[in-house]
């Protein structure tokens, strides 16, 4: 039997296990991969919104990865908010230092409710230092937008445009999804570094959510762990976080929270069938 797939987690703390490292070591466990981790910051928030984020010091996220680096083999890498400037130079360092690991980003700017996460010099530095080696970046439409304006924030960039200037930065294939637009349909599309495109409709649910991002983002990197196409990868990995969100809970006073383990509702389900039948 092959070994459970490692996978290495650069990602803050959330109380409400909504979004976060939280969010990701759930997803990736309930894909049938171990989670290690590395904790960029420790948050204030509930459902609602971020209150405060406390970058981990630097050398101390630098200590937590390396030590596992040594430690363990390490099959993909998971990135969540990294929380400073510092905490990216670290990352920046790292990645080269492992270059034939994947990396799968997920470039957090802010909280569902809008609250302001990283500044523009962070986000500069992702795009020089990190973006490079990132195998797969999962920004929505308003972040993907977000990324490739820092030079133009007056004009009006498409989702195509927004694509081609992320992957001209270094980026091998870019998933953009869709939730924040005005369509009927979520939307989600995936631009290859072949120049190959694939764009996915969902149903859109009626909610919002806290951690869908992180839930999509972490479900792709535990199916490329598993050895599936990125291709495969990003089509389950969306099917397992639409699930997820359609079993969501409401465990604040605000958004819900995606139920990652909605599976074993089903298997609930499937048994009182079979008791009542």
């Amino acid at each position: 039997m092959d070994p459970t797939p490692n996978i290495l987690i650069f990602s803050a703390s959330d109380p409400t296990c909504g979004a976060g490292m939280q969010a990701d070591i759930q997803t990736v466990s309930s894909l049938g991969c171990h989670p290690l981790s590395a904790l960029t910051g420790l948050t204030v928030q509930d459902t609602k919104g971020v209150y405060h984020l406390n970058p981990v010091d630097e050398k101390l996220l630098e200590a937590q990865a390396q030590t596992i680096l040594d430690d363990s083999k390490v099959e993909l890498i998971k990135c969540g908010m990294l929380s400073s400037e510092e905490n990216i130079h670290v990352l920046a360092k790292l990645l080269n230092e492992y270059p034939n690991i994947p990396v799968v980003l997920d470039p957090i700017m802010a909280s569902g409710r809008g609250d302001e996460l990283t500044s523009e010099s962070m986000r500069q530095l992702m795009i020089e230092l990190i973006f490079p080696r990132v195998t797969l970046l999962t920004p929505n439409s308003m972040e993907a937008r977000q990324l490739v304006k820092l030079d133009d924030l007056k004009k009006d960039i498409s989702i195509d445009e927004a694509a081609k200037r992320l992957l001209a930065s270094g980026c091998e294939n870019v998933l953009i999804t869709g939730a924040d637009e005005a369509t009927d349909d979520v939307v989600n599309r995936l631009y290859l570094s072949d120049g190959e495109t694939e764009s996915y409709a969902w149903k859109r649910l009626p909610h919002d959510y806290h951690g869908s991002g992180c839930t999509l983002a972490s479900a792709i990197a535990a199916y490329v762990a598993q050895g599936l196409s990125l291709k495969q990868a990003v089509e389950e990995g969306q099917d397992f976080t639409w699930h997820a969100l359609d079993s969501a809970m409401q465990t604040g006073r605000g958004q819900r929270t995606p139920n990652r383990f909605f599976w074993m509702n089903d298997f609930d389900d499937s048994d009182d069938d079979l008791t009542h039948h």
